[in-house]
């Protein structure tokens, strides 16, 4: 299955999502669950399977598209986390022995086809295209071998990056990581049972229609088992937290020379069996 959440009227919703449309479970689930992080807390989703094959009661054209989880508790975002991203550093460095992590605010994300933001401080503003988990049970110190069962689903993010802002710090990159709405997720999240095997998946990012990226989870450092075992030791993990999985080599910055988004700019991620997240590029006007 596919959840969305979105607007109608300005109205905030969440639905199924099928080929004809979204099923709106807002109106037909009334109060019981508030939002689609409820439903997914609640951690049952028969009363959904009715609705299948119901009658869309929205266009996907007629919504506009919220964050999947519009208010999540965490997003941990994980760099260099392909086998040969380490080597686009050019320092020398050995493949890291634990995952790099660092956070995102919600309010630096927007929706599918929202404008993603220059901001006026930088010209480096780039692209990177991420698998993303969703987190559907609870749990701390999480085995790998149980990992998979705390996931409910996967979605996609263009962890957009301000890319000189990431060297402000020596020991960070948050500055270029969060401004406001220089990042994207969505456009819904698929359901675990419905997606390949976790190490059977393939993203893929282009810029105007050119492949730029194009990475493999096979290709992983710490595939999504390692990381929730990891994430789950020093954090517990609830219903709704979203972790970004990392982005394979071809950013922007990595090409000679740098090509880096500008306006007007479509950039779209996509990962076959999950969907595609589309964003055009505009300048944050201040």
């Amino acid at each position: 299955m596919r959840f969305a959440s979105y607007r109608v009227d300005g109205q905030p919703a969440y639905g199924l999502v099928t080929d004809h449309g979204i099923v709106d479970l807002t109106r037909r689930l009334g109060e019981r669950h508030g939002d689609l992080a409820g439903l997914i807390a609640a951690g049952d989703l028969r009363e959904v399977e009715a609705f299948t094959e119901a009658e869309a009661d929205v266009a996907l054209d007629d919504v506009v598209f919220d964050l999947p989880i519009p208010r999540p508790g965490k997003i941990l975002c994980v760099g260099v986390n392909y086998v040969d991203r380490n080597a686009e550093y050019k320092d020398g460095s050995d493949q890291p022995k634990n995952p790099s992590l660092f956070m995102r605010t919600p309010g630096s994300l927007v929706g599918h086809r929202e404008p993603i933001l220059r901001p006026p401080e930088s010209e480096q503003f780039d692209y990177e295209g991420e698998i993303v988990m969703v987190i559907g049970k609870a749990g701390r110190r999480i085995p790998e071998d149980q990992a998979e069962n705390h996931v409910f689903g996967l979605t996609i993010m263009n962890e957009g990056s301000i890319r000189d802002w990431m060297r402000h710090g020596k020991f960070n990159v948050t500055q270029g990581k969060n401004f406001e709405r220089s990042g994207a997720l969505g456009p819904w999240i698929t359901t675990r049972d419905e997606a390949s095997a976790f190490d059977d998946l393939n993203v893929v990012t282009r810029v105007n229609g050119e492949e730029r990226q194009n990475g493999h989870t096979a290709d992983l450092l710490f595939p999504f088992s390692r990381l929730i075992a990891y994430i789950s030791t020093f954090m517990e993990l609830h219903p709704g937290d979203i972790i970004s999985t990392g982005t394979p080599t071809g950013s922007g910055t990595r090409l000679d020379p740098p090509q880096f988004l500008k306006p007007g700019d479509t950039v779209e991620v996509e990962v076959p069996g999950i969907g595609t997240l589309a964003n055009t590029v505009a300048d944050e006007q201040t």
